[in-house]
């Protein structure tokens, strides 16, 4: 099963009226490194009007530039990054990261592992995986651009994680998915379903990895940039049925997660995840999940 229709009907279904949507480019301004650099006085001289993104702190969109936001001195300096805007919202999400081990388990290039960096205050740890080594460097010269000094970087299959014979405190799951159509203007012509149910097997044994390196009173965030609730709702339900855990409420933005679909009933705390639809962002799917009472 593949095509636009396929995918736009089961949009509908899910409570999305489809419409093509771009999503606007975002910055993150980098706190850590941007005390006292007045950044976003600097960036107007510079040509480059932004706008606040209402649900982040120190997210703005771009809305207009004479110059490339990738080739300012500020940059370059690491005084801010290029991150889409709901790509910004899962590090938001733990209660708390200064001082703790962190596990970024697909970091590459790096954008939400620079980000926990700049939260942690550069304090703590964070473990950052992945696999694929022209990403790795990319992530390799954004840490070393943005002055991250508390990460270690590993060349290692996140399904292979408790070979680090660590426990973390705080783990992103920001998982290899399918995408979506607002990031990809051939995406419709790109995806079957078939790919989409490849990538929720992958992402649950990534899950399945990832709850058994998690300690006691540890937090996950997971998230995709799919719309697709194979890769979304239905692996969340699945991690609630098998790895004994459980759903917590955030404030983020979004649509309450789906609930019933093709006739199938979730539990009903999969509400409390969060379903981004495209409109100035990308399509994003995130949610926090903690042990179960059964631990």
């Amino acid at each position: 099963m593949s095509g636009k229709q396929f995918f736009v009907d089961r949009y509908e279904k899910l409570g999305w009226d489809f419409r093509e949507v771009k999503a606007r480019q975002a910055i993150r301004i980098n706190e850590s490194n941007a005390k006292g650099k007045n950044v976003l006085e600097r960036l107007k001289h510079d040509g480059i009007t932004l706008d606040e993104i209402p649900f982040l702190e120190s997210g703005y969109w771009v809305r207009r530039s004479r110059v490339s936001v990738g080739a300012t001195a500020e940059y370059l300096l690491g005084l801010y990054s290029i991150q889409e805007a709901a790509a910004q919202i899962p590090a938001t999400l733990f209660s708390d990261l200064k001082g703790k081990v962190v596990l970024d388990a697909c970091a590459a290039p790096g954008g939400k592992t620079v980000q926990l960096s700049d939260l942690m205050d550069n304090t703590g740890i964070i473990v950052a995986l992945d696999v694929d080594k022209r990403r790795l460097s990319a992530l390799a010269n954004h840490l070393e651009r943005c002055h991250v000094s508390n990460t270690v970087v590993y060349d290692r299959d996140a399904r292979y994680a408790t070979g680090l014979k660590l426990k973390f405190g705080r783990i992103l799951l920001d998982v290899p998915c399918s995408g979506n159509f607002a990031a990809d203007e051939n995406w419709f012509e790109r995806r079957t379903l078939r790919d989409v149910e490849r990538n929720a097997k992958l992402q649950r044994e990534i899950l399945t990895e990832a709850s058994e390196c998690l300690k006691d009173d540890g937090e996950i965030v997971y998230s995709t940039c799919s719309l697709e609730p194979e890769e979304d709702e239905l692996n969340i339900n699945w991690a609630i049925e098998n790895l004994n855990l459980k759903i917590e409420k955030t404030d983020s933005p979004g649509q309450d997660g789906v609930t019933d679909f093709s006739g199938r009933k979730l539990d009903a705390s999969i509400s409390c995840c969060r379903r981004i639809w495209p409109e100035d962002t990308q399509g994003f799917f995130v949610c926090k999940l903690k042990r179960g009472n059964g631990n």
